[in-house]
This record gives C-alpha cells, structure tokens and sequence, in this order.
C-alpha cells in the first residue's frame, strides 16, 4: 500500500511541476515583450496573420469588462484563487492512470497562476501574441498563460468525452 502512495505523490509532483513550469515560462515571455516593445507596438512574423505586439488586460478574456473601473481586477484574481484551489485538489486525488486529465489540469492550473500573478502584482495581464487577418480581422492579443487554459480546456473536454464513450461501452 505505501509503494502506491508514493507512485501516486510522484504523479502529483510531476503535475505540480509541469503547473510551475507554466509559470516560469508564461512570466519570462511576458518579461521579454514588456522590456522589447512599446504598448501596442507591433512586430510583424507572418505578414497579415501574426505579430508580436505588447497589449495590457485590466479584464478577462477577449478584454471582458476591461472597462470596469478597477473592480474586475479582484473580482478576477478571486475567482483564479478558487478555480487554482479546486484544480489543486483534483490533481491531488487523480489515479496513476489519469496521465491526459492530469497535463489538462496542470496546464490550466499554471496558465491561471500566471495571469493571477499578473493581475495582483501589476494590475493587469501582459498580452503579446496578435493573430490578425490581412489587418482586416484581429483576435485579441494573447499570452503564453491563455494558451496553456486553452490547450488545458480543450484537453480536459476530451477526456470527458472519452471517458463518457468508456462509460457508454461498459453498460451496453
């Protein structure tokens, strides 16, 4: 029994450290963009469909209620706290088989730690990545964190699917 509470504990350090690399990874980048560009300033990679630009959100994604005056800022970092706890918590109870939902978790988990450092300690998020259409169409800048929730969701909505057709296989 305690050879397997040690598997287990390994299992949710290494999923505690990919969170952390996140982190680190999300806060260099940010770091880089900030000290290398202007607000705004754009450096194009692939003309018309991705630049390099430094952006700041006040808001959540797609700048929802940046416009607020400055209570959205604890309104979100909150509900980051929340959401890194109860990811914390379902890491730690994730059997040794759950490898997939466990890179889910651990991407959203860091992705969040990395825009709630942002929020609390500057006051908004550092977005960098700007995908544009012929400058016709943009998609709100983006960073390094957003991109690891998002890869982190889309994986977690296919274990669930996976894991309800496993289910659905079992009773018929």
């Amino acid at each position: 029994m305690p050879d397997a509470a040690v598997r287990n504990g390994r299992g949710q350090l290494l999923w505690l450290i990919l969170s952390v690399l996140v982190v680190v990874l999300d806060q260099l980048s940010k770091l880089h963009f900030e000290n290398a560009l202007n607000l705004y300033q754009q450096i194009v990679v692939i003309p018309d469909l991705f630049s390099w630009t430094l952006a700041y959100n006040t808001g959540a994604a797609f700048s929802f209620l940046a416009d607020g005056s400055g209570w959205q800022r604890w309104f979100f970092a909150a509900i980051a706290v929340v959401v890194s706890v109860v990811l914390v918590v379902w890491l730690k109870r994730l059997g040794r088989a759950d490898t997939w939902l466990g890179i889910a978790l651990a991407l959203i988990l860091g992705g969040a730690l990395g825009n709630l450092y942002d929020r609390m300690v500057l006051g908004h998020v550092i977005d960098f990545v700007l995908v544009h259409w012929q400058n016709t169409w943009y998609f709100p800048a983006f960073n390094l964190a957003d991109s690891a929730i998002t890869v982190g969701a889309v994986m977690l909505a296919l274990d669930m699917f996976k894991s309800k057709k496993s289910e659905e296989a079992v009773h018929d």
